[in-house]
């Protein structure tokens, strides 16, 4: 990848820095947000709430990370990111120490539901994915994305053991604790992470395009609104497992040490689906990719909920679905650049990943209102297979033409 940095602009160890940085600061973020939905049961038993209080919680997180994140994204695409990600590290921390000290509902939803979702808009994906483009060059700026992308499956991975030690021998609230010293790491992350904002993110060609000619190319663009569209269903499937997972395995009378298992096996698997997935997107269409990956998904949710779980099923599970998760983030960023260039990336990728989030809140409170009012997940579960078949079908079928401007830029370029 000698060729892949902007050596004219930086040395490769300093490229190499910021991409930890970022890397860095998205593992902490998703790892630990990623392993929240172990605290459901225990923390709900204590306090004396319902499942559907803390998937609540979870829920709003879903909708303040996807309401939050276009304008996390604008800033960090106007400003920079420095100021975006450091401020989404303190909101981080304090959501976490809400959560921590919580006696009643209320906390849980400001901290782990309101802070912890406007944290991640800004420490995540939108924010690592602008970096990660300014420091890579173009022919390789989707497999850049994967491999910081990859950086939250080591999160879960390395976090999931650590809640679950807690959760066993200390309590709810001392893991919560550990993850709160954990986070202390983003802040240098995010300041080394954001070096790259004196590198450029765009062409120059793109010098005079606005915010408003931007969202009026994204609003006319078909395959662009059928990936927001698609992207819906991902995170209500994503999110229905991350919550609810653990309480469906109780139910069925798994040890709870499972969840754990599984949650590790997904962040082990994305390493290698969301390398793999960012250098297949250099290399052949990311809507077929894409596509492909929905459909896969949905497939193996309809395997595994299909019948009773064992130890052996629960392990192919996690296995499957880390090949099947992160993997779509990098796709999703290449097709944005593909269609719409650099200047915009992390609006526009906010923007539809605000679909993505509302899928995540039908996902999390969805799946414990039809849990507590059926007493099990098999409706919820049905529902997430089905629009998820629905969904990579149209993915599949999506325009992923580049704008009139991007084609313009592609051909000038190679004159």
């Amino acid at each position: 990848m000698k060729d892949a940095f902007h050596v004219s602009k930086v040395s490769r160890s300093e490229a190499y820095a910021m991409l930890t940085g970022a890397a860095l600061m998205m593992t902490l973020a998703m790892g630990i947000r990623q392993n929240l939905g172990l605290f459901q049961a225990p923390a709900s038993h204590e306090l004396g709430i319902a499942i559907s209080d803390f998937a609540l919680a979870i829920s709003v997180q879903q909708v303040a990370w996807g309401v939050s994140q276009p304008f996390a994204g604008a800033l960090a695409d106007k400003y920079g990111t420095r100021f975006v990600s450091l401020a989404g590290s303190l909101i981080f921390m304090l959501g976490l120490w809400l959560t921590a000290t919580a006696t009643s509902t209320g906390p849980i939803v400001l901290g782990a539901g309101v802070f912890i979702g406007v944290a991640l808009a800004c420490t995540t994906s939108g924010i690592t994915a602008n970096i990660a483009a300014r420091v890579v060059a173009p022919q390789r700026r989707t497999l850049a994305f994967g491999i910081v992308s990859a950086a939250g499956s080591v999160g879960t991975m390395l976090t999931a053991p650590i809640a679950a030690y807690f959760l066993d021998h200390q309590g709810w609230r001392a893991g919560l604790w550990a993850f709160l010293i954990l986070a202390l790491a983003m802040l240098p992350a995010a300041l080394v992470g954001s070096r790259a904002d004196r590198l450029p993110n765009g062409v120059a060609a793109d010098r005079h395009l606005t915010l408003a000619n931007a969202l009026g190319e994204a609003r006319r663009h078909r395959g662009y609104l059928v990936m927001a569209a698609a992207f819906f269903v991902c995170g209500l499937q994503l999110v229905f497992l991350t919550t609810h997972l653990p309480t469906y395995l109780a139910q069925c009378g798994m040890d709870a040490s499972y969840s754990a298992i599984v949650l590790m096996l997904i962040g082990g698997f994305n390493i290698l689906s969301s390398w793999l997935f960012g250098w297949l997107g250099d290399r052949y269409p990311k809507r077929l990719l894409l596509g492909g990956l929905y459909l896969l998904r949905s497939i193996t949710l309809a395997l595994f909920f299909s019948f009773p779980p064992t130890p052996l099923s629960v392990v192919l599970f996690g296995a499957a679905m880390g090949t099947l998760w992160l993997g779509v983030i990098p796709l999703v960023n290449g097709l944005v650049v593909q269609i719409f260039g650099l200047r915009f990336l992390s609006t526009l990728t906010g923007i539809a990943f605000l679909s993505h989030q509302a899928g995540s809140f039908l996902g999390a409170w969805g799946g414990g209102y039809l849990f507590d009012l059926m007493g099990s997940y098999d409706l919820a579960w049905k529902i997430g297979v089905l629009i998820g078949l629905v969904a990579g079908t149209l993915q599949l079928l999506m325009n992923d033409r580049p704008t009139a401007r991007v084609a313009a830029e592609a051909e000038a370029a190679a004159a």
